[in-house]
C-alpha cells in the first residue's frame, strides 16, 4: 500500500454492503462473459487479455468495457479491494488485535465469513469461528 491511510472496516459493515456488492457483481460478470463470448466468437489473436485488447479487436465494445470498469470503480468507491471478476472476490481492510488483515467477501457468500493477511491472498482465506468472529476494531 501507499503512504495514505487505509479505512477499517468491521465485520457488519461489510454485510451491509453485500446486497449492493452481490448486485455490482452479478452485472459485472454478466457483462464480462458477453465481451468474453463476442470476443471469443471473432477472434483472430490469441491475445486478447485486457481492456485494450478487447477494443483493439472489437471497438463496438466500449461501452461494455466503459460499464465493467465503471462497476469495478463503484466496488473501489465501497472501500473494497477488487480482487476478481470469475471468482467474484473482493477484499476489505480490518484490524485484529492491532494486525492489519483483509476481509475477504466471495460473491455468493451472504456475509463475511473469511479473511485472510495482507500478502497471503485467496489461498490463505480462513473462516472465522462460528460462535463469534475476533473483535475488530
Amino acid at each position: 500500500m501507499t503512504g495514505m491511510a487505509t479505512r477499517c472496516f468491521t465485520i457488519e459493515e461489510v454485510n451491509t454492503m453485500i446486497p449492493r456488492l452481490e448486485m455490482l457483481m452479478e452485472r459485472l460478470q454478466r457483462t464480462v462473459l458477453m465481451v468474453r463470448s463476442t470476443v471469443h466468437e471473432a477472434e483472430a489473436e490469441p491475445a486478447v487479455r485486457t481492456t485494450v485488447d478487447v477494443l483493439r479487436v472489437r471497438p463496438e465494445l466500449a461501452p461494455y468495457v466503459a460499464e465493467i470498469e465503471s462497476t469495478v470503480a463503484e466496488i473501489e468507491q465501497l472501500g473494497g479491494q477488487f480482487k476478481g471478476i470469475d471468482l467474484g472476490l473482493v477484499d476489505f481492510p480490518a484490524e485484529v488485535d492491532g494486525r492489519p488483515i483483509l476481509l475477504c467477501w466471495q460473491y455468493g457468500e451472504k456475509c463475511v465469513g473469511f479473511w485472510h493477511g495482507l500478502d497471503e491472498g485467496f489461498a490463505g482465506r480462513r473462516a472465522f469461528p462460528v460462535a463469534s468472529p475476533p473483535p475488530l476494531q
